[in-house]
C-alpha cells in the first residue's frame, strides 16, 4: 500500500519515548490508543465501497489525529 498517509501512521514513536524514558503510562495508553486508531481508520478508508464510507473513515482517522495532538498536549 502506498500512501504518504499510511506510512505516517506507522511512524509514531510516542509510546516508547513516554514509557520507556519518562516512565508515564496514564497518558501513554491515551496516545497509543488514538494514535493507532488513526492508522486503523486510515487502511479502513481504503478498502472503502463508496466515497461516502472513504470519506467517513478519513474523518474519523482526523478526529483521532486532534485527539492524539491533545492528550500529546498534556
Amino acid at each position: 500500500m502506498n500512501s504518504w498517509v499510511y506510512e505516517k501512521a506507522y511512524k509514531v514513536n510516542a509510546y516508547k519515548y513516554l514509557t520507556q524514558e519518562k516512565k508515564e503510562f496514564i497518558l501513554s495508553k491515551q496516545v497509543i490508543r488514538s494514535g493507532t486508531s488513526i492508522g486503523a481508520n486510515i487502511a479502513e478508508a481504503n478498502g472503502a465501497i463508496s466515497p461516502a464510507e472513504f470519506s467517513a473513515k478519513i474523518s474519523i482517522a482526523y478526529k483521532e489525529c486532534l485527539e492524539s495532538k491533545y492528550w500529546l498536549s498534556l
